[in-house]
């Protein structure tokens, strides 16, 4: 069927509009008509070769095709198979008497599969549902994703997953071309079941300019849609507390300080769908409802309280397919992921594991309904256009029975625990958290084939509206934190104070509340030129215009970008011309959007009250008979520090720079890709990233004009460049014109520890470079074995991981505490915390004979760096978060310091994560079993993946011994460890 012909067309390869379906494009001779007909749903296209033998079917949805070529009525050849992938187009190249050559495609059954796309300019891994059933790999899409080289886990209190060196916050995620993306804080997304996906795409690096809002890389899913053939199937998930390992528990110094032993799940999902068609070769459904049971159980870490949730709700999705004519498409897609959890919390004696009365209950609903629709139409064989309109619905609200009662308490390790171990505080719920955040997003996109050019051009607007309530549980709405310090030694508030004689530490008691409603708007437009220099040479020139528009509670802009230009530039070179050898490289541009959490908590009336007091020991209360300690409050230390928000939306001109310039990326990719045989394959590639520019929070505290006297506060800016905002500018205390400041060099008041003004200073650029080499060797399936494995060697260096802050645990996306004063990052170069120097993954999958097939995963790492923070500076009297540690005098007003460089304490352990599955397949007519028994960290490896490392929270000497400075005990001991083994069964019917 595939005899006699070549894969290998230079027609352009390229996405089709929305990266949600395909095409097929190739050569063949001038003037034969092509017909290409889906076998599921009838779908039929024709078109004919021009005169230069060149011929594209667009717009058409992924799946497997027929195509039959026709010359003066007559056929050609036989009928050839192929397969249209998500976001891509296959290339079929006929001789003159219509048949495929075999050279350079791999033959699965009687589907043609190209090895070598020697067209693409972009680096993605492209998977159908069918190719991660035969893997031991977890059902979610981060799991999907970790699959590609490059792409690590988030740090562990984080989650999410880190694409080529970006931080978690910096990816976007599709369905059915609805951007599900978390704009709130950009760290998440929506998620359907497995089963409700057919395809999936993980795209990292080079992507098209259709695509922005990211600066890390892209998940683009496909969602299933029925057929000509009435289905049906159910799934079951089963996850039970009997397979999985017990956590460690763990201890420092003979002292448990982590209670992991009693925590585990039970998971079971059951799908049930169907899918066929409503009228036959028009119009078709999919449907799909998932019952879901998750109970985790875990407990707190000093082991005296536990919590046993249930989550039982159920999601149920679909799609609905109208093909109009053979060229004209209306889909719907819809799915609904609304969860609630109930946290029953009870009091818990380790020693004799027995769990007491209950305490309270803690209540978490999220998720939120979900649709596009989209219509998409071929004007011609060469035009094509496709509309999107769709809402993505997320919410967030926490609450617990206890909120007008119980205040949070958290201290240090290096405080004691409290008489007799009770538990801190009678609530474990911090935060009374009420959000509802809804996406409306509109988008049309177009196709235009001229000649050698393939052009394609659009535009996309989003309106994102969060509606936000949030304050800490408890009296006066509260949250106490503990803190070791020496007597002398300074905290790190800004009104100033130092941990009175007498007192082995301090305590912050803070109020955290804001509320409204918070809107972004971003718009985008670009055009695109896929340009067939030669039959051989391919060249991609794209533009992309980016414009953000962030508002405040009252609605007025709060911060606005426009005119952020984004060009792109690839090839891709057939260097034999036969499409198994190719040379491609990108260089692009790539810019990320402003989270909504900067307007909320920036622009929205926070109210961020910070009051120091003494710790003087723990006071144990009693409530429904069960004690638990809350901190005594000493003498009060400085002022209350309301610096970062005092409750009201103030003269926003004064707290956002007016030229304040965006985020972005640029990256450079090099590689090459080559066949080994009609199975084997290798590629390598070249990565380079440079980040620019950050937008964060800066106390700006001194102007060139009026020294100390000039005052402006916390400021939304680029640090060390020049920012201008509404300030006072004739040194009378009064905001009264524009002032511009050099923050490369000025905008820092220094001060002694007796008050006296030293001078200014400004802060260092943010930086942060990724450097990688990735090699891979790739067999294809052929119905025995399949195997991937792939090496890279990468640098992620500078002194700003990006929008969040991994180091210091610090999640609100462009509000972290990198840039609040100068020595929180001087001197701060180095590796940064989603660096991963050596990665090696494997995956592959081998079937003994049509009922039995065996699945393996590894994935390797290095571990990431290790640095120890210190407080204080050479320099001033500051006392909050840098790279100096104190070293001798520490309570003297001179004190002496060092240098503690990022990364200066080594790297976590190696992680080796190694799954393994065993499938049974069974046919019985036309009803289809599949048993899926996997195993994941089939090890048990529960090395450390986060460790403290705060060196010197507070400057001091020791009180045991007043020569040595005071340091943490607890530095780089682990908080954070890989998951313990557990096992998964999954029972799949289709009928």
């Amino acid at each position: 069927m595939a005899l006699g012909a070549c894969i290998a067309s230079m027609v352009p390869m390229v996405a089709s509009a929305q990266q949600v379906n395909g095409a097929v494009v190739g050569r063949a001779s001038q003037g034969d008509q092509i017909t290409i007909t889906n076998v599921a749903t009838g779908l039929t296209r024709t078109t004919t070769a021009d005169d230069r033998g060149n011929y594209r079917i667009s717009q058409l949805p992924i799946g497997n095709y027929r195509l039959q070529a026709m010359r003066d009525g007559q056929p050609l050849g036989s009928p050839i198979d192929f397969t249209v992938s998500v976001g891509s187009a296959t290339t079929v190249n006929l001789s003159g008497e219509g048949t495929v050559d075999l050279a350079a495609v791999q033959v699965v059954g009687s589907r043609i599969v190209p090895m070598v796309d020697v067209t693409s300019t972009e680096t993605a891994l492209t998977l159908t549902a069918a190719e991660v059933d035969r893997l031991p790999v977890d059902r979610d899409l981060a799991s999907v994703a970790l699959l590609a080289p490059g792409v690590t886990k988030g740090e562990a209190s984080f989650g999410g997953i880190s694409f080529g060196g970006s931080s978690v916050a910096e990816n976007a995620f599709y369905i059915n071309g609805l951007n599900v993306t978390d704009f709130y804080n950009r760290n998440g997304f929506s998620e359907a079941p497995f089963s409700f996906y057919k395809e999936f795409q993980v795209k990292t690096g080079g992507y098209s300019v259709e695509f922005g809002r990211t600066t890390g890389g892209v998940i683009n899913t496909v969602a299933r849609s029925g057929t000509n053939e009435f289905e049906a199937g159910a799934e079951l998930v089963f996850e039970p507390r009997a397979w999985q390992s017990s956590a460690k528990d763990r201890y420092f110094n003979g002292e448990r300080y982590l209670t992991f032993s009693q925590d585990d799940y039970s998971d079971t999902k059951l799908d049930v769908w169907a899918s066929g068609p409503i009228v036959k070769d028009r119009l078709f459904f999919f449907a799909l409802y998932e019952a879901r049971d998750y109970e985790p159980t875990n407990t707190d870490d000093e082991g005296t309280q536990i919590t046993k949730n249930q989550s039982d709700d159920g999601f149920w999705g679909g799609t609905l397919d109208w093909y109009i004519t053979d060229n004209n498409i209306l889909s719907l897609m819809a799915f609904s992921d609304k969860n609630s959890n109930v946290g029953n919390v009870y009091g818990y004696e380790y020693d004799t594991d027995t769990i007491l009365p209950q305490q309270n209950t803690i209540f978490s609903d999220t998720g939120g309904d979900n649709w596009a629709l989209t219509w998409a139409s071929n004007f011609t064989p060469n035009l094509s256009m496709k509309l999107m309109y769709g809402e993505n619905n997320r919410e967030s609200f926490t609450r617990s029975q206890l909120d007008l009662e119980c205040n949070r308490v958290q201290k240090v390790s290096a405080i004691p625990n409290p008489p007799g171990n009770v538990q801190l505080g009678c609530s474990t719920n911090s935060t009374v958290f009420n959000r509802q955040d809804e996406r409306e997003q509109a988008r049309a996109d177009f196709e235009w084939a001229v000649g050698d050019h393939l052009l394609r051009f659009g535009v996309d607007h989003e309106v994102n509206t969060s509606v936000h309530d949030q304050y800490y549980a408890g009296p006066g709405a509260i949250f106490y934190n503990v803190y070791a310090g020496s007597p002398g030694s300074a905290i790190p508030n800004p009104p100033g104070g130092v941990v009175p004689p007498g007192y082995s530490g301090y305590v912050r008691a803070r109020r955290n509340e804001v509320s409204g409603t918070f809107e972004s708007t971003n718009t985008a437009f670009y055009l695109e030129d896929n340009w067939s220099i030669t039959d051989t040479f391919l060249l991609n020139i794209g533009i992309r215009n980016e414009a953000f528009d962030n508002k405040d509670g009252d609605g007025n802009t709060y911060i606005k970008m426009d005119d952020m230009w984004a060009p792109r530039l690839g090839f891709a070179w057939d260097l034999k011309g036969d499409a198994t050898t190719k040379v491609f490289g990108n260089i692009g541009r790539y810019f990320l959007p402003v989270a909504n959490v900067i307007s909320i908590k920036q622009a929205g009336g926070l109210l961020d009250e910070r009051t120091y007091y003494a710790f003087d020991g723990w006071e144990v209360r009693e409530r429904n008979g069960v004690q638990y300690a809350v901190p005594r409050l000493g003498p009060q230390i400085g002022g209350v520090d309301v610096s970062q928000g005092d409750g009201t939306v103030g003269d926003l001109r004064s707290e956002v720079d007016r030229d304040l310039d965006s985020v972005y990326q640029d990256e450079a990719i090099l590689g090459f890709q080559q066949m080994i045989d009609e199975r084997w394959s290798w590629g390598v590639r070249g990565i380079y990233r440079r980040l620019h520019n950050a937008i964060d929070d800066m106390e700006i505290s001194a102007t060139s004009q009026c020294g100390g006297d000039g005052y402006i506060g916390w400021v939304m800016a680029n640090p060390g460049e020049q920012v201008t905002v509404w300030g006072d500018t004739n040194c009378d205390g009064t905001a009264d014109g524009w002032v511009t400041v050099d923050t490369s060099r000025e905008g820092w008041a220094l001060y002694d520890d007796d008050g006296n003004y030293l001078g200014q200073r400004g802060w260092v650029k943010p930086k942060r470079t990724y450097k990688a080499l990735e090699f891979q060797l790739d067999r294809a399936w052929d119905e025995k074995w399949t195997m991937n494995a792939s090496y890279t060697w990468s640098k992620s260096e500078g002194n700003a991981e990006g929008p969040v802050n991994s180091d210091t645990n610090f999640a609100d996306t462009g509000r972290t505490e990198n840039f609040d004063d100068p020595w929180v990052n001087l001197g701060g170069n180095g590796p940064l915390a989603n660096n991963r120097e050596h990665q090696f993954k494997l995956r592959g999958t081998y079937a003994f004979n049509e009922n039995w097939q065996v699945g393996a995963t590894l994935d390797a790492s290095s571990g990431g760096p290790i640095t120890g923070f210190g407080t204080g500076n050479p320099y001033d009297a500051q006392k909050y978060h840098s790279y100096f540690i104190c070293v001798a005098a520490c309570d003297s007003a001179q004190p002496v310091y060092e240098a503690s460089p990022r990364g200066g304490y080594g790297e976590m352990p190696w992680t080796y994560d190694v799954g393994a599955s065993v499938t049974y397949l069974q046919s019985f007519g036309r009803s289809n079993l599949r048993v899926k028994f996997a195993v994941f960290n089939l090890l048990n490896q529960q090395r450390t993946v986060r460790v403290d490392q705060e060196l010197q929270p507070s400057v001091g000497m020791r009180e045991d011994d007043p020569t040595q400075p005071l340091l943490n005990e607890f530095f780089g001991v682990g908080y954070g460890f890989q998951q313990p083994r557990y096992a998964q069964l999954t029972v799949t019917v289709d009928f």
